[in-house]
């Protein structure tokens, strides 16, 4: 009554399996209708009309209740609102039933070809007739069950069955359910002035109708996901239980959580009724082990031996059959949020996006590259190449160097990275910083970084100094411009021992009180400090680690070594 109500349906042909059952159906109704209609005046009718038929049922009787279910009119002359018929297997004798809207399968039983039969003499639809009929089908749930159970309830093998039927007469439509698409309801049709419907779904139209796109509808919502697997697995190619077990739990995982990243001990919670269904999962799934179910079908499809059909299911909830190209997609992603960011694919190893470590990802990247390179040297000296594992593929290379060609350098990404900042500071118009604190550039001192560039020129490889100088414009500095080289060990030992020496020229002897400081001119003309004192007492205690010739030298100018 419900759905009758609220589809609007007026000719409605029940189907029973027993004669006392279908008896029953037609005496209760009536009863039922006006409980209900008092309950909701606006939904439920005030009169309805409810009679059966068998096979005893004598012509005469079966004339009269099939005239007054086609025209709406009981047998004291009331004009009733709807028209329900209960019928046991009187459908397949010829009976005329065209002016029926809707069946109801109370009892889905029999044989197939029963049923094809049944399906096809209760709607009698005519190609290009557009006339809407509707089945309906009663799902009662068991205990513990959850509309999330489609693919394993048995309350469900009903539908499945009547499914099967429909298909044999319009196999497209079964084929368009399999597809997952979002949940619609069916519109009226639209007919022109001759009455027919211009865009029917029989023979010789140019397509499945929008009607054949929302044939199957429930009182509550589905996931368009979960329906499409229940006609794959059910109807059009009906799979082993625990497949489709599976199915079913990976489906609500993916609503859950978005993809099929199912960690290997993974089990469905288990947990009460309520529970479940709250969380989203039936109770009826507890404890399946959906973890080593993804795992198998993975290793399954890896060897090449998981069906065309499964593979499709599987692909069609977003099913990860690789976790290594899964990474890659994602490190890819990330480095292309980052370098719209900032310009370049450049990172410091420390630079992450939105969580995800991007410095880490390229650095890996280029160990992999080089060692690309490396191989291919290799192979072109005719030299024998022991692996290829952790070689970047060129694929992925080139999928880098779409994001920015410089990604990796020969030289120190370091280099690179202050390069491609100061060239982006030139072509916003501004000057070349030349001193250190000049600017400052996602934390890289720039003007620091071009006097690293002009005074270390000669450290520079050929293209280094070639982009510096023809991109940047930057020179190497001039001979006065660099920095006095620093003095070394030697420089140092040298300059105390003339000063020594100066000491004992002076003196005539050598021994220097511990705090002296000798003042002596240096090469450059200045004159200069130095500790004498504590370099002469230094000199002494490490007698035992100073070449013979510091020894001959020192002794020569009255050195006491005790």
């Amino acid at each position: 009554m419900k759905a009758s109500a609220e589809e609007g349906f007026r000719r409605t042909l029940v189907f029973h399996h027993v004669v006392k059952e279908a008896e029953a159906f037609a005496a209760g109704l009536p009863d039922v209708a006006a409980q209900l209609h008092a309950s909701d005046p606006e939904l439920y009718p005030r009169t309805i009309w409810a009679g059966w038929l068998c096979g005893d049922h004598k012509p005469l009787h079966r004339r009269r209740l099939l005239g007054e279910f086609a025209a709406g009119i009981a047998t004291d002359g009331t004009v009733v609102e709807k028209c329900f018929l209960s019928s046991v297997k009187v459908l397949g004798e010829g009976v005329d039933t065209k002016n029926c809207d809707s069946v109801y399968w109370a009892d889905v039983r029999g044989s197939m070809p029963d049923l094809v039969q049944a399906v096809g003499r209760a709607l009698r639809m005519q190609p290009g007739e557009g006339k809407v009929a509707s089945l309906v089908v009663p799902v009662l749930l068991g205990a513990g069950e959850t509309v999330d159970n489609m693919l394993t309830s048995r309350a469900f093998g009903g539908l499945a069955k009547l499914l099967e039927a429909l298909r044999a007469h319009d196999a497209r439509i079964m084929e368009r359910l399999a597809e997952q698409q979002a949940p619609s309801r069916c519109k009226p049709v639209a007919k022109d002035e001759s009455g027919k419907s211009p865009g029917g779904s029989g023979e010789g139209s140019g397509g499945v109708s929008g009607l054949a796109r929302a044939l199957l509808k429930f009182s509550t919502p589905r996931d368009p996901a979960a329906l499409a697997a229940f006609v794959n697995l059910r109807v059009l190619n009906p799979e082993h239980e625990h497949w489709r077990r599976g199915v079913e739990a990976a489906v609500i995982y993916n609503r859950l959580h978005g993809d099929l990243r199912v960690p290997f001990t993974f089990r469905v919670p288990a947990v009460d009724a309520r529970e479940a269904e709250g969380e989203g999962w039936p109770a009826s799934l507890a404890g399946f082990p959906l973890g080593q179910w993804t795992t198998d079908a993975r290793r399954f499809h890896a060897r090449g031996r998981l069906g065309a059909d499964r593979v499709a299911q599987l692909e069609k909830l977003g099913m990860i059959w690789s976790h290594f190209d899964v990474a890659w997609e994602e490190g890819l992603s990330a480095a292309r949020g980052w370098a719209a960011e900032h310009g370049h694919l450049l990172a410091p190893l420390d630079a992450t996006y939105q969580g995800y470590r991007v410095g880490i990802f390229l650095k890996n990247a280029r160990a992999a590259a080089r060692k690309a390179a490396e191989i291919e040297q290799r192979r072109a000296e005719g030299l024998p190449v022991e692996s290829v594992a952790g070689a970047l593929s060129e694929a992925r290379r080139e999928q880098l160097e779409d994001i920015d060609p410089s990604w990796c350098p020969a030289w120190p990404v370091t280099w690179q990275r202050c390069f491609h900042l100061v060239r982006m500071h030139l072509d916003a118009g501004e000057a070349l910083p030349t001193e250190a604190g000049d600017v400052l550039r996602q934390g890289e001192d720039l003007g620091r970084w071009v006097c690293s560039v002009r005074l270390g020129w000669d450290r520079l490889t050929t293209v280094q100094q070639w982009m510096c100088e023809h991109v940047l414009g930057i020179t190497p500095a001039d001979e006065d411009e660099k920095p006095r080289p620093r003095r070394t060990q030697a420089d140092k030992w040298a300059m105390n021992y003339a000063a020594a020496r100066q000491f004992y020229e002076r003196e005539g002897h050598l021994r220097v009180p511990r705090k002296w400081v000798e003042r002596i001119i240096d090469e450059d003309r200045e004159e200069r400090e130095h500790k004498l004192g504590a370099w002469i007492s230094n000199q002494r205690s490490r007698a035992a680690t100073l070449t013979p010739e510091r020894i001959e030298l020192l002794s020569a100018i009255g050195m006491r070594w005790s």
